[in-house]
């Protein structure tokens, strides 16, 4: 028998190396390179089926891509209505479905309310545990009120089992809680190592392509939030989904980054009840503060995830600094906060140099569109002056470092969305100030961030 050695794998591109460097030759990461057992097989491809198991995908003939007909991909709802959304409409047949998020924060109680509707819907099901027993998901099915649940469960980690289960069972859908728990008798490694997640990945990702069972697999995420084991992982699936919100909260988001089948960047917001995970229809509810009075500090604009218009409130509380002053920013972008301070400065005369600023996205969303721009100032010069912006107002808007106000994306369906909600003011860019009136909403459209202080300060 050959012996096995040692190489190096990347975490971030996949790439090996025979010896340790501190830069990985592949993409250039450094300290990326983790130690692992390379196999000295018999000379049989390790990508080919497990066996007992013969469910791959059959080469196709070469052919150009005109002649090929475009059919569109059907789908199958989830039963629940906001995972449906970030999916892009349901679950596909053969799709692969990465879910991450911080430990507790709901992931497998949401895949067991899924199972359980599907079987329900008359789609079999297979819930593989390898973190937890049978009886402690059938304890969890109690909780959230499904303990009559048809849904079938195997607690197993070996791969080759998994995969002669689900040969014999012929599920449409199946749920590996989780890959990094799984691991195979091809390798030495250890679970949860990098070879180890990379290979039980392709060999459930070809089974899925071969035999059009839907799987979706829970992964780890490392302290900083991302995915656990290589990114290679990432590129493997159909669609990766992030859990987001704090533990504490009730409320949580399911956010689509990567998506073959749908938009990303699409939402997706539940609340953790005693039955479990429940859909919320009206997110923006959640996102802004319910305050008796207008309070100084405070601007709502209106953000787009995925095809979603959402109302969130934007809060900035400044107050006097020492000789460091702090700013600190919550749910947007830090980076972006100091260049934004910059511009109030120096294009709208609001200093705020010897000040601490602190802004805060409410709810715990988080906003990565450059569209928060001009309400973040707005919230500012507020807080500032000690003087509250009017009932019922919003801004959106991209400012840039010559103090222009750009135009957000899709503008008049925000300004739709918001005359919907009941606000009756609007600060926008002046290229998405729509052509026909909305009735109800009053819009100020500027071109310059000197021009919406001026619009503000008028509102007295």
């Amino acid at each position: 028998m050959a012996k096995d050695k040692t190489t190096f794998t990347c975490t971030e591109c996949g790439g090996t190396s025979p010896r340790w460097l501190g830069k990985c030759p592949s993409c250039g990461a450094w300290n990326s390179l983790i130690e692992q057992v390379a196999e000295a097989g018999p000379g049989k491809n390790r990508l080919s089926a497990p066996q007992g198991y013969a469910g791959l995908a059959h080469a196709q003939p070469v052919m150009p891509l005109a002649a090929i007909e475009a059919q569109d991909v059907a789908r199958t709802p989830s039963g629940i209505e906001e995972l449906d959304r970030v999916l892009g409409g349901g679950i596909v047949e053969g799709g692969v479905v990465l879910i991450g998020g911080d430990p507790g924060i709901g992931k497998s109680t949401l895949l067991l309310q899924a199972m359980d509707a599907l079987q329900r819907a008359g789609l079999p099901a297979l819930y593989v545990t390898g973190e937890e027993s049978g009886a402690q998901v059938a304890l969890r099915s109690r909780r959230l009120g499904i303990d009559g649940s048809q849904v079938q469960l195997l607690a197993e980690i070996q791969l080759e089992k998994i995969l002669a289960t689900v040969d014999a069972t012929q599920p449409a859908v199946v749920v590996i809680d989780s890959i990094q728990t799984t691991y195979s008798d091809q390798l030495t490694s250890a679970p949860g190592s990098v070879a180890q997640v990379r290979e039980c990945a392709a060999h459930l990702t070809r089974m899925a392509k071969g035999t059009g069972i839907a799987v979706i697999l829970v992964g780890h995420v490392t302290k900083e939030g991302a995915l656990a084991g290589p990114r290679v992982l990432e590129h493997m699936v159909d669609t990766v989904l992030y859990f987001e919100g704090d533990t504490h909260s009730q409320f949580r988001l399911v956010r689509a980054i990567k998506n073959r089948f749908g938009a990303v960047n699409e939402i997706g917001v539940f609340a953790m009840t005693e039955k479990g995970l429940k859909g919320v229809s009206n997110p923006s509810a959640i996102f802004l503060s319910q305050h008796s009075e207008p309070v100084p500090g405070s601007c709502v604009m209106v953000t787009l995830e995925g095809t979603r218009p959402m109302l969130v409130e934007i809060q900035a509380l400044v107050d006097s600094g020492g000789p460091s002053p702090r700013r600190l920013s919550v749910g947007l972008d830090k980076d972006r906060l100091a260049m934004l301070l910059a511009v109030l400065h120096r294009h709208a005369g609001v200093a705020c140099m010897d000040q601490d600023v602190f802004v805060n996205a409410v709810g715990g969303v988080r906003i990565s569109e450059p569209a928060a721009d001009l309400a973040v100032m707005l919230a500012i010069t507020s807080s500032l002056r000690g003087k509250a912006l009017p009932r019922g107002f919003l801004a959106f808007g991209e400012v840039g470092l010559a103090g222009e106000v750009r135009p957000a994306p899709r503008g008049q369906e925000r300004l739709k969305e918001a005359a919907k909600l009941g606000f009756s003011v609007a600060v926008v860019p002046k290229a998405n100030a729509p052509k026909k009136p909305i009735e109800g909403l009053t819009i100020h459209a500027v071109e310059r961030v000197e021009e919406a202080m001026n619009v503000v300060r008028g509102m007295g």
